[in-house]
């Protein structure tokens, strides 16, 4: 008798936990669904020529949610979207504040064979092997008319973030995607309405610090001049142009160019967002390697203060 007591009351408590888990599972909010939905449709506007998604997140929306509502979900690394086809006046110099640019899609160039003894390159499609900070945000800078053009300068901000992509062959390509010292250009001065546009240049800086070391031992100011196995190397003699490269480590500051184009715009909440494309170099691993051009799509989201 004790023992089919004792049964009893053990289905009974397993009865118990299994309803406790799925109520824990009911209780849980809706909105993992929709960020499930927003993130689907965010990535189903890669490509530039079709418009931003119904749901995507707005500031405001952003700005309600926890830290816990966001922790684990990504959307920490996605840009909020605006909502609108009004303009804004470029009268004045005006103050960009919250601008966050968030790649969709990256292209690596790459020889894919070769025509009349020319090689035939093109943007092959890349696997992304960096976790979601990618994005940039935060950044801020003034947009103002100069030579009869509006102007964005950039001043500060997380305006470059260190990413790394794998080719279809399995090469990995490191980068430091940039709009640092980013300036702009539209082809009009306003206002900042849907077609609206910017296009300038902007710096990439050199993947590595000055303290990186490589396998070898070597860098700029730290490490050594040249591999220990290899000494003559740095006495002219045959092989010295091989690797004078990889002895001799430099910080490269390389330039890319980047265009936006506004598809959306607030007047009320002073806000805007649109789709991008950049093109800059890749890591050149201090000196030793050519760097590779890649190419860049997605999207952005700036407000005036």
């Amino acid at each position: 008798m004790m023992s089919r007591l004792l049964l009893v009351i053990a289905v009974m408590a397993i009865a118990m936990v299994e309803g406790l888990k799925v109520q824990m599972k009911t209780e849980i909010p809706s909105f993992n669904k929709l960020v499930t939905g927003a993130i689907a449709s965010v990535f189903a506007a890669s490509s530039l020529a079709m418009p931003l998604p119904a749901q995507a997140i707005t500031k405001a929306e952003s700005n309600s949610l926890s830290y816990l509502q966001v922790k684990g979900t990504g959307l920490a690394n996605r840009c909020p979207t605006a909502e609108g086809t009004a303009s804004i006046a470029v009268n004045k110099k005006l103050k960009v504040v919250d601008l966050c640019v968030e790649p969709m899609q990256w292209q690596v160039q790459e020889t894919v064979g070769v025509s009349k003894g020319a090689p035939v390159k093109e943007f092959v499609n890349t696997k992304l092997m960096t976790r979601q900070t990618y994005s940039l945000d935060g950044v801020s800078g003034s947009l103002e008319v100069k030579d009869g053009k509006a102007t964005f300068t950039e001043e500060d901000g997380i305006d470059y973030a260190a990413t790394t992509v794998q080719m279809p062959g399995g090469e990995r390509v490191p980068f430091l995607f940039s709009l640092k010292d980013l300036v702009a250009k539209s082809s009009s001065t306003g206002p900042v309405k849907p077609g609206f546009d910017l296009s300038g240049s902007f710096t990439v800086p050199s993947y590595r610090t000055g303290l990186f070391l490589d396998p070898k031992g070597r860098g700029t100011t730290t490490g050594y001049d040249f591999a220990g196995a290899l000494p003559g190397l740095q006495n002219s003699v045959d092989g010295d142009a091989e690797l004078f490269n990889e002895n001799n480590k430099r910080f490269d500051v390389l330039t890319g160019n980047a265009e936006f184009q506004v598809n959306a715009v607030n007047a009320d909440e002073q806000e805007f967002s649109g789709v991008f494309v950049s093109q800059q170099p890749s890591d050149t691993d201090m000196g030793g390697k050519a760097p590779k051009q890649i190419l860049i799509k997605g999207q952005f989201y700036g407000r005036f203060e």
